[in-house]
Order: structure tokens, then C-alpha cells, then sequence
């Protein structure tokens, strides 16, 4: 749902640096991923670790949510 759901891309700042989460996916360890570049570096995030920009993307309420539900 959050794939459908989630606008990207969007940027971030993670560890200090602007990003691009470009897509959002589900990784074989079950997690759900967020896919963060910068120039040609490419990363997997778990949403759950993403800091979100201000203002956040829209669709951001379905990573809220999935937090809430992983606590």
C-alpha cells in the first residue's frame, strides 16, 4: 500500500546530506525500504529509520502508520 501510496521522489537529509528517496521497496529480509540516491550512490533505508522532510510528502501518513504499527 505505501508504494501506491507514497509520493516520490522527494529529498531528505540523511546522515547530513540531502538524498532522494527515488522508490519505496520490500526487500527479501521483509522490511519495508525506502531507496535513497545521491549522484549515483544508491542505499536502502528502512522506513522506519527515514527522517522525513518538512513539509512531508504526501502518502508520509503510511510510514507513520506503519511505525506506529511496528512499536
Amino acid at each position: 500500500m505505501m508504494e501506491e501510496r507514497l509520493t516520490v521522489p522527494f529529498q531528505t537529509r540523511v546522515l547530513g546530506v540531502v538524498a532522494t528517496v527515488a522508490e519505496v521497496e520490500l526487500p527479501e529480509d521483509g522490511r519495508i525500504a525506502a531507496v535513497c540516491e545521491r549522484g549515483r550512490s544508491r542505499q536502502l533505508i528502512s522506513v522506519l529509520d527515514l527522517p522525513l522532510p518538512t513539509p512531508p510528502p504526501r502518502g508520509a501518513e503510511w510510514i507513520d502508520a506503519y511505525r506506529h504499527w511496528m512499536q
